[in-house]
């Protein structure tokens, strides 16, 4: 597929959002700051919340909300630069506010239930102001911690755990009519879909999973943070087979191909919702695409 490079240099870009001004906003992990992006190349730090900045959505109260991992070792391997293990200086995982108009990060929350958040990964508000999270866990060199998917509801000061135990929650995002919650699960190469009977409860799928598979890859891909189209797809980073999923509510799944192990996620914008974002976080890149169908159009982001 063609593209265009829109900002290059990005130290493990992530989480693009889409701006009413025609600019990007992204993270860069590595680097521990967020930064706003435009076409033609310049870019401009907005904010430093330190640790390890991944997801961005846009809340209802108009800031930029941010899932924090608490940052990864890096190491460079054949010109791309890769994420690892816990690093030395980890000091926990968090969910974040970052007030546009200054940079002012706040510390949202950074427990659930009593315990703490080890690798918060992506986010996705529902029209209600309702936010869902994944905690992706947090990996060390002989062992990992588990992670799972949650809840915060507006206004509210406390979330609520939804289902725990999977092996590395990644991306999130909910269908157009907010019946389910689909999550990306990297290790395994699955997607999953939580229904809901209201917002933040959902219908146990089994006995033991509160969500059901929707697909699984074949051979080793890996997957990361994804995005919705208006027709109910879930487009998801895949890692390894570098490029983009696109994943039908049935688990029909077909793939674009990009020239980067660690694509990582994609975001929809333009008139007609099908300009495609995608970070190439492995080299550094910020891409813009046409994509073959319109995404969804997220809450509070006009």
């Amino acid at each position: 597929m063609e593209y265009e490079t829109v900002a290059s240099g990005l130290r493990f870009p992530e989480g693009p959002v889409v701006m009413a001004d025609g600019s990007i906003i992204v993270v860069e992990i590595e680097k521990k700051c967020i930064t706003r992006c435009w076409d033609g190349g310049k870019t401009e730090v907005i904010a430093t919340p330190g640790g390890g900045p991944n997801g961005l959505a846009i809340g209802p109260d108009g800031a930029l909300w941010v899932c924090n991992n608490g940052g990864f070792l890096y190491h460079e391997q054949d010109g791309m630069l890769i994420p690892g293990n816990c690093p030395p200086d980890y000091d926990g995982g968090r969910i974040e506010r970052v007030d546009l108009s200054t940079g002012k990060v706040e510390r949202v929350l950074d427990t659930v239930d009593g315990n703490k958040l080890t690798g918060p990964n992506d986010l996705v508000f529902d029209k209600a102001g309702n936010l869902y999270f994944t905690d992706h866990g947090k990996t060390y060199s002989r062992h990992r911690d588990f992670g799972g998917l949650y809840f915060l509801a507006k206004g509210a000061s406390e979330a609520k755990e939804l289902d725990f135990h999977y092996s590395s929650p990644n991306g999130v995002g909910l269908s157009p009519d907010e019946q389910t919650v689909y999550m990306a699960d990297t290790m395994t190469g699955r997607m999953w879909a939580f229904d809901l009977e209201s917002p933040g409860v959902i219908k146990p799928a089994s006995p033991l999973n509160g969500g059901r598979v929707v697909a699984t890859m074949p051979g080793l891909q890996y997957f990361d943070s994804l995005g919705m189209t208006a027709a109910g797809n879930v487009c998801v980073a895949t890692i390894l087979n570098g490029g983009i999923t696109t994943i039908t509510p049935e688990g029909e799944f077909s793939h674009i191909a990009f020239p980067d192990l660690l694509v990582t996620n994609i975001a929809f914008g333009g008139d007609d919702m099908r300009d495609a974002y995608i970070t190439l976080s492995g080299t550094g890149n910020l891409i813009k695409c046409r994509w073959p169908e319109p995404g969804l159009t997220l809450n509070f982001n006009a």
